[in-house]
């Protein structure tokens, strides 16, 4: 496969480039994103709910923009 000038300029800019991913459909990119979101918010969870405050001095993960 060829790489082109607007491959190239999709790879500079990470909107671009997920929106080359999804063909420059931007429903498909946004509903891509959320998922992504919420699978990301699974995780953190998942990983708040392992991890002890004595292993961490305190710390707990946590989202800035939790809902």
């Amino acid at each position: 496969m060829m790489l082109t000038e607007q491959d190239n300029k999709a790879d500079q800019n990470p909107v671009d480039a997920a929106m080359a991913w999804h063909g420059g459909d931007p429903r498909a990119t946004i509903e891509a994103l959320l998922q992504d979101r919420i699978w990301l918010q699974e995780q953190l969870a998942i990983a708040k709910a392992c991890m002890g405050k004595g292993y961490t001095r305190g710390w707990m993960p946590g989202a800035e923009f939790e809902q």
